[in-house]
């Protein structure tokens, strides 16, 4: 059955859409700042590098770099609201060290995450404290599994030459 008021459901519709546009570029968790901003191709799809700093480790900088699709490319595929989740990152440390209350564990701590689509795909930046080589460990990952196989990078930033400073004190050697 058709509706009386087609005007008022093409409305509704967009402005769901405009809604949910507007919730997907949702960041969590540390401090980021787009660096770097370019198109590598003739329809607009860009790369963006943020700088990323760790909320509990002062003194390192994490750079992201990830796709950006265009509109182009977003009418071409059909796929309004989701953008790959391939990411490269590199660490390093960009001032004096200071060590926080960070998770000494083997699972780490989540960093930084970022939205890629509106529901499940996202993209997550954790840190890992090697203790036995004192360095902290960065992988940025896809929570979205595909083909059996999710998307990771790592950088490590050696803290034997740092002069770290803990709040809580060094943990010792395992």
């Amino acid at each position: 059955m058709r509706s009386p008021f087609p005007l008022m459901n093409a409305s509704a519709g967009l402005l769901v859409l405009g809604l949910l546009t507007a919730a997907l570029p949702l960041r969590t968790a540390a401090a980021d700042e787009v660096v770097g901003r370019f198109s590598n191709d003739w329809t607009g799809n860009g790369l963006e590098i943020q700088a990323i700093e760790d909320p509990k480790v002062k003194g390192i900088t994490c750079h992201l770099v990830d796709f950006d699709r265009s509109l182009i490319d977003r009418l071409s595929k059909g796929n309004w609201f989701e953008d790959p989740s391939n990411a490269s990152i590199a660490c390093r440390q960009t001032g004096p060290v200071t060590v926080g209350d960070i998770e000494l564990s083997q699972k780490g701590e989540e960093v930084f995450s970022e939205r890629k689509s509106l529901i499940f795909k996202s993209i997550a930046i954790r840190r890992i404290y090697d203790r036995p080589n004192d360095t902290m460990v960065y992988v940025v990952y896809s929570r979205q599994v595909k083909d059996a196989s999710a998307k990771t990078s790592i950088s490590t930033v050696p803290l034997f030459s740092a002069n770290a400073t803990w709040t809580k004190g060094k943990p010792a050697a395992k």
